[in-house]
């Protein structure tokens, strides 16, 4: 009778979900997290194991996940660059892609894929810096929208450059600029966005659930 009156403890772990570390070196490892890092690429990639309910507000309205992640970004003074639901395995996730100031110069891009249950979640990171000479892809797209004239020089602001991805009047923060774009990805295989935005997208397509992931009560909200 005392067993009909328990919760039946969650048996999944860092380890019930596996994503591809690309080689990388591992930093650490303990039951929260598994850290990997490419000193050359000054890339970090992270899983995240949460043996607790999700704060994450919904996993099924996009609209009001834009807003969510926007309001994260330019509290640090940053943008959001994409946020998406998608279906990994038949799980909703909740994908993030924000860029955040550093204190000298330069930018760090941040992507994530959220998976959420009723009483856990994991979160694959994928955190990239900009370092040495920076803004170079910025510069070079920026160029050519000038000769283009899809960008212009205002009195006080570079007029069509930078733009929410998803709300044109939200100014707040440092906005996704034109250069950010992933058209222009394949020009600057390099740039920590390129990185962090090709890397989260392999993880989603390659990650792999063990069995007791499927056993795991959905995420409601």
């Amino acid at each position: 009778m005392f067993n009909l009156f328990n919760k039946k403890k969650n048996k999944a772990n860092i380890h019930s979900i596996t994503i591809p570390d690309q080689g990388w070196n591992k930093l650490s490892e303990d039951g929260d997290a598994i850290r990997w890092v490419n000193p050359q690429q000054s890339a970090l990639i992270v899983l995240h194991f949460f043996d607790k309910e999700p704060d994450l507000p919904t996993v099924k309205d996009l609209d009001y996940l834009k807003k969510f992640y926007r309001n994260i970004a330019a509290s640090s003074n940053g943008g959001t660059v994409e946020t998406d639901i998608l279906h990994i395995h038949d799980i909703p996730t909740v994908k993030t892609i924000i860029k955040i100031p550093q204190k000298e110069t330069g930018m760090v891009y941040i992507a994530s894929i959220t998976i959420p249950f009723e009483d856990c979640s994991y979160v694959v990171k994928i955190q990239a810096n900009e370092i040495g000479v920076t803004g170079m892809r910025d510069a070079a797209i920026l160029n050519r929208l000038m000769e283009t004239g899809e960008v212009e020089i205002g009195e006080e602001n570079i007029i069509n450059w930078f733009e929410d991805p998803y709300d044109p009047d939200f100014k707040q923060g440092t906005p996704m600029n034109k250069s950010e774009l992933e058209k222009y990805d394949h020009e600057f295989p390099e740039h920590p966005l390129s990185i962090a935005r090709s890397l989260i997208k392999k993880i989603a397509t390659e990650i792999v659930f063990q069995p007791v992931i499927k056993e795991l009560p959905s995420f409601k909200k």
